[in-house]
């Protein structure tokens, strides 16, 4: 494996322990992103190549991939690498992985988009590669164009690598917009350029320069831009072109004539793209360039054959997947013929009837509009199957949280738009109007306006109304000078101040009254209005100084000058919780800390590397503090010490805006110029705290005052107004305040995504009236007793719109007229089932339907049948009533969990559930079982089914907490469970199943004994804002977690063993922990040696100050059992797991060496098994792997042998092939008899799982989520880490955090064969 090659140097070693350097895990984690959307700019911005389509946003390109289980695309990689606006991206014909970018910056990249990386980049390429395509019949030459040419083509490897020029192709006489290799004719060339007119080069041929303009140009001057052009993909001459105003033509590359010009059906549409469908011959798409309407077109007819208004906005590129994603539902074209073209005569599809010639094929269309939306469109099925909705394009420079609704986000782009999200859905919500040239800044208003201020670079400032959509109010003070800030006052709602490259703040009246014009020596960039004192205000300007200035005041001087900064002072902030501390970032890469009361600097935080722009306070810790930068990074600060105590590397370019949730204050979003925002959770900064609610610690522990927070060595404690409220709503309540506190202070500490949610549905559990629950419930995921009452009330407020639709069909064809006349005749003879069959034949389903009663009952049933199943193989909508009228409610909840529709697959089940659909039933015999009895029995299993499919969706896309919900609306509360701790929600969890009670006690408990498992490691893995946490501390936090747990005696002795603390220490512990001293201890080890109890023995001796006297003891029983050939993994793992919690100063002696090495290797051995228990499939090759390594490199002996350790892992590939194979292409190997056999022994030893909910790979939030520039390679499989990373001890290795959890839980030690426990819960 290749991860061994690259940690291998940690299997020689024995003494590698001291000067270990070790580094944390980043404690800040990703958990929302909104991607940027398609940029509008250039032409070949999207593209698709069997499973997978890309589009460009301005400096990034977002590839998203099928997934087959479910039937849907998702964000697979961002591709982050140029750094000026990307001109085009081509995918290679000959190689799925492999597609090629060319941007602004004359830079050329190709990409592997498995790997995710650069394969090879060109830089000073001449011009700007403007237009870009692969060669055809060239397996790696990419050429590529400026506007006026040559053609440069670069071939990547081989002995000809290097960049040549087209000896034809250059000096031309007008722009390239696009050009296109033919697909089969070597080197056959066309251009298309700005004047409408085209260019063909073919080898051996006469060269044809700007040929073939619209007849409606020629002799004139005037442009008409060639939007597209394709070759006929089943001609070798024929032409598909576009110009934006003449429309369509076909022409002939050879004779230069036009064959067809095609008709719109209103003079005002102009086409945009167009695309060929490989899946229908003859046919291809448009879309228009001033109104989303896709339309339809064969190239015998000369109209559309349909049309369908997708957006409001135009087209702006489109492409066609050349085969449909959906393997199952797929229709084969037919075969091609040499001698035919796109012009011959339409031919039928397979399966289809004559009439439906003309039906929409079967196939995918990638659609990127003028506003950035990006999606892809089912042609057959005339339905989205994917739709992101008004990305921005350009740079955000701001965002900010609604106060009074902190579900919405507003966002303010140099796209000129502002737009509001639903940060639980991550959809766009509102888009103001636009044309706004640069939005700098925005700020909402206070309390519940809903308008928002906004800053431009040219048309000054406005108030935006968000729910009217239109702007109520416009400041022009500043003239045509750039606004970069503005202000509203959240003390008094009346002002709004704005700062501008003019040199003035200016502070005014929402009526546009001016109040004050603070005059500055040079543009002012950032204001700030102070939190404690509402006429205070704070200024950042190019004058490297920050200002202060009192509003109640006449005077225009400020009150304050701040000087120290290198360079301009761009954003400046109050604290929200000390007053008169002020923030400030400045282009010297710095942030200082100002003390307004003592007129100085307090603190300079350095580490940015470019100038800083994002700045925030968090607003429950008072010294926290959250900056952005232009050198990518996000980094987060103790404002006491000056340290920085995190640094977030995702973003790729540009961060600009950061701001903190109003009411879940450790959740905070950014933007950047990389056109996405995300959702960042700081909740990992503060665990101990979280742990402290969870063990009902005492208040000072949890809450406190800011004086006394930001004392230096202070543990950090909650000082802001949604904790301090939270404790005033708890003291009110009566009786039992504990499950409110664990339900508020659980929301408050958890990111958005689905805490809400769990919270209302653990209130229904337990009882709570309906008329309690929020408003926001019905939007969630609801109960299953609540599910139907309001879905339908919803239905009676919904009306259906359907797309307009034009165009007709062809003539019949004469079998059609002969088969109707037959049945015609069938009918007036009586035979009604010919009659039916005939018209099934002609595809008339309808009438046979009609009629079919009259044959009988149980034949129009079967008819239904045959028809609901046609419809399922053609992946139509309409199967829906055919399957509802006679019951089928199996056959539709299949259906729609085939094509990934789980929510409305779990509707049906619910509704069979309740009796709504009632199956049709014949007579039964009398005593046998009530249909009706069975039929709920078997609907209720469906429901069951549904809900787990459904659950494991949310899971798989890194929504643990919305999977945990789908379980609990089916009263499922042990997988809910499962689910939150395989999530590694582990306080939510248990904040969650302690309210639960009984149901829940098990998963509960395990939560617990990881949440401990969390505390006794060193405390350096809580770096915990800057504080250090004592030792005495962190063991005291876990033991109480440990004393929740009843009978938790054997999680006492762990806790107590693996202490490392002074002999006084550890007898305080055990005082605590109600077990005996550490010397008696070690009486009890002895005498239980004498007597044989093995267990007894190691457990005393690990809690005696001799516990290294434990590890041959518990060696040796285990080398003796797994010796011998009917031992099962419950006799082993209890002793095996005891053992691993040996203080690591112990372990580590040079004197332990070769009990040291056995112990890694046995473990590893084990922990192989329990991952196979556990179906933990990423990391049980790497467990063998790594044992092996141990065997082969260290000097052991132990009763294992690396052929039969190989044995075994083969064993487990072949007879788990099904399990681990992910796409329906892969070949299926069935294992041999020996592999049966080596399999089936280890299932014997390895037994059943307790806890059954926890079976299945770990998958925490943000797993996939991808980063645009921090990526790494994991060391256990080689491969890009898609999500959060974990560092291993050496401080470079890193695996994925998901194979970190499974591998801790299933093998306490690191992957390098340290020694070293991992704690990456």
């Amino acid at each position: 494996m290749a991860w061994i090659t690259y940690i291998s140097h940690w299997f020689d070693q024995d003494d590698w322990y001291e000067g270990l350097q070790r580094k944390n895990m980043s404690q800040v984690r990703q958990v929302g992103l909104l991607p940027a959307g398609c940029q509008p700019w250039n032409k070949d911005v999207c593209a698709a190549h069997g499973d997978r389509f890309a589009y460009c946003a301005t400096l990034a390109v977002y590839v998203y991939q099928l997934d087959h289980r479910y039937n849907e695309f998702k964000l697979h990689a961002i591709m982050s690498e140029h750094k000026k606006t990307i001109t085009a991206i081509s995918w290679c014909p000959h190689d799925p992985d492999l597609f090629a970018s060319g941007s602004m910056d004359n830079l050329v990249i190709i990409w592997n988009v498995a790997e995710q990386k650069v394969v090879a980049k060109l830089n000073n390429t001449k011009g700007i590669p403007a237009s870009l395509s692969w060669c055809w019949n060239v397996d790696d030459a990419v050429a590529f164009v400026s506007h006026r040419g040559p053609l440069l083509i670069w071939t990547i490897s081989g002995a000809d690598s290097g960049v040549t020029v087209h000896k034809d192709a250059h000096s031309f006489l007008s722009d390239i917009c696009v050009f296109r290799w033919h697909t089969q004719k070597r080197g056959k060339v066309v251009f298309g350029h700005i004047d409408g007119s085209l260019s063909i080069f073919q080898p051996g041929n006469k060269n044809q320069k700007h040929v073939l303009r619209p007849e409606s140009l020629e002799g004139t001057d005037e442009e008409d831009p060639i939007t597209a052009v394709e070759w006929d993909p089943l001609s070798t001459d024929y032409l598909l072109v576009a110009n934006l105003h003449y429309g369509i033509r076909l022409v002939d590359s050879e004779s230069l004539c036009c064959i067809t010009t095609f008709s719109f059906p209103s003079a005002a549409a102009s086409v945009q793209c167009l695309a060929w469908v490989p899946s229908a011959p003859g046919m291809f798409v448009t879309g228009d360039s001033q109104v989303g309407v896709l339309r339809f077109w064969n190239v015998s007819r000369t109209t559309p054959i349909d049309n369908f208004k997708l957006k409001k906005t135009g087209f702006h590129c489109l492409h066609v997947l050349n085969s449909p994603p959906r393997k199952k539902f797929l229709i084969q074209s037919p075969t091609k013929n040499h001698y035919t073209s796109s012009t011959s005569e339409a031919v039928p599809l397979p399966n289809l009837t004559p009439n439906h010639a003309f039906s929409l094929p079967p196939g995918h269309a990638v659609c990127c509009f003028l506003d950035g939306g990006v999606g892809l469109y089912d042609m057959g099925a005339k339905k989205w199957d994917f739709l992101r909705d008004l990305g921005h394009v350009e740079t955000i420079f701001d965002c900010k949280f609604k106060p009074d609704d902190p579900n919405l986000l507003a966002t303010a782009s140099f796209d000129g738009t502002i737009k509001v999200w639903d940060i639980n859905t991550l959809t766009a919500v509102y888009t103001s109007p636009g044309n706004e040239g640069v939005i700098y800044s925005l700020s909402w208003a206070p309390g519940d306006l809903n308008c928002i201020a906004g800053a431009t670079s040219r048309n000054g400032a406005f108030i935006w109304d968000v729910k009217k959509g239109k702007m109520v109010q416009r400041f022009n003070e500043h003239g045509k000078d750039g606004i970069f800030c503005i202000a509203w006052s959240h003390k008094d709602s009346k002002r709004i101040a704005t700062c501008s490259g003019d040199g003035f703040c200016i502070i005014r009246t929402i009526d546009g009254k001016v109040l004050h014009k603070y005059k500055h020596p040079a543009a002012v960039f950032g204001c700030d209005w102070s939190q404690n004192n509402k006429d205070m205000i704070a200024t950042g300007c190019e004058d490297k100084n920050v200002r202060v200035y009192y509003v109640a005041t006449s005077s225009d001087q400020p009150l304050k000058v701040f000087s120290g900064h290198k360079a301009k002072v761009f954003h400046v902030r109050w604290s929200p919780l000390r007053e008169g501390i002020l923030g400030s970032g400045s282009d010297d890469g710095s942030v200082r800390i100002w003390d307004y009361t003592q007129d100085a600097c307090i603190n300079i935080l350095s580490g940015h590397t470019a100038p800083v722009r994002g700045l925030m306070w968090n607003t429950e810790i008072p010294y926290l503090l959250i900056s952005g930068s232009w050198d990518y990074t996000i980094k987060v600060w103790d404002t006491r010490e000056g340290i920085c105590l995190d640094t977030v590397y995702d973003h790729g370019a540009d961060v600009y805006g950061l701001t903190c949730h109003p009411s879940r204050p450790f959740t905070m979003a950014s933007c950047s110029r990389d056109s996405t925002v995300r959702l960042w959770s700081l909740a990992p900064l503060v665990t101990p705290l979280q742990i402290n609610i969870v063990a009902d610690r005492p208040w000072e522990e949890i809450i406190g005052n800011t004086d006394n927070a930001i004392q230096q060595g202070t543990a950090p404690l909650l000082c802001g107004k949604v904790s301090r409220d939270i404790k005033q709503d708890i003291e009110k309540e009566a009786g039992n305040p504990r499950v409110k506190k664990l339900k508020w202070f659980s929301e408050c500490l958890s990111p958005p995504g689905g805490s809400h949610n769990l919270w209302n549905l653990v209130a229904v559990i337990k009882g709570q009236d309906d008329s309690l629950l929020p408003q926001s419930y019905a939007k969630g995921i609801m109960h299953l007793k609540h599910l139907i009452k309001f879905r339908t009330s919803e239905a009676q407020e919904l009306t259906t719109v359907k797309m307009s639709k034009f165009g007709g069909g062809i003539g019949v064809p004469t079998k059609e007229e002969r088969l109707k006349e037959a049945a015609e005749i069938h009918l007036r003879l009586g035979h009604i089932q010919r009659y039916c069959e005939l018209m099934v034949e002609l595809g008339e389903w309808d009438k046979a339907l009609s009629v079919a009663p009259g044959v009988s009952v149980k034949y129009w049933r079967k008819l239904m049948h045959r028809r609901a199943d046609q419809l399922i193989q053609e992946d139509k909508d309409d199967v829906i009533p055919y399957c509802i009228a006679i019951g089928d409610v199996k056959k539709l909840v299949s259906f729609f969990m085939s094509r990934g529709q789980l929510k409305e697959a779990l509707l049906v089940a619910q509704a069979a559930c309740e009796g709504n659909m009632q199956p049709l039933h014949l007579a039964t015999p009398d005593g046998s079982p009530n249909p009706d009895d069975v039929c709920k029995e078997d609907f209720n299993e469906l429901l069951r089914k549904v809900s787990r499919e459904l659950a494991e969706w949310h899971f798989q896309d890194g929504r643990a907490v919305l999977a945990a919900c789908c379980h609990l609306a089916v009263d499922n509360i042990e997988l809910a469970m499962a689910y939150l701790i395989r999530g590694n929600e582990l306080d939510l969890a248990v904040c969650v199943g302690t309210v639960l009670g009984e149901a829940a006690v098990p998963a509960t408990h395990y939560a617990l004994e990881l949440l401990a498992r969390k505390c006794m490691m060193f405390p350096t893995c809580f770096p915990s804002v800057g504080y250090r946490y004592p030792f005495c501390v962190i063991r005291n936090l876990a033991a109480d977690l440990l004393l929740m747990i009843p009978d938790s005696e054997l999680h006492l002795v762990k806790l107590c063993a693996f202490y490392p603390g002074c002999t006084e220490e550890i007898d305080d512990l055990h005082e605590k922990c109600k077990l005996p001293t550490v010397e008696e201890c070690l009486q009890l080890a002895e005498t239980a040696h004498a007597n044989g109890n093995v267990f007894e023995a190691i457990k005393n001796y690990l809690l005696s100050q001799e516990p290294e006297k434990a590890l041959p003891i518990g060696i040796a029983f285990i080398k003796e059992y797994i010796s011998s050939s009917d031992w099962n993994l419950d006799t082993i793992y209890p002793v095996l797991d005891l053992l691993s919690y040996i203080r690591t100063e112990k372990l580590v002696l040079h004197t332990c060496t070769v009990a040291r090495n056995e112990l890694l290797i046995l473990y590893g051995y084990i922990g192989a098994l329990l991952a196979i228990r556990r179906q933990y499939q990423s990391i049980v090759p790497a467990l063998y792997e790594y044992t092996s390594q141990l065997l082969k490199r260290r000097e052991v002996s132990v009763p294992l042998q690396i052929e039969h350790l190989s044995k075994e892992l083969d064993a487990w590939r072949a007879c788990t092939q099904h399990i681990n194979q992910l796409t329906e292409e892969s070949s299926y190997t069935p294992p041999s008899e020996s592999q049966r056999m080596i399999y089936s022994t280890l299932l014997k030893r390895i037994k059943e799982e307790p806890l059954k909910g926890i079976i299945g790979p770990d998958y925490v939030t943000g797993s996939n989520l991808p980063s645009h520039s921090d990526i790494h390679n994991s060391c256990l499989t080689g491969l890009k880490i898609q999500g959060p990373v974990f560092f291993l001890e050496d401080g470079k290795s890193a695996i994925s955090l998901n194979d970190a959890l499974m591998w801790a839980k299933v093998n306490p030690f690191s992957p390098l064969g340290t020694g070293i426990r991992l704690n990456p819960f």
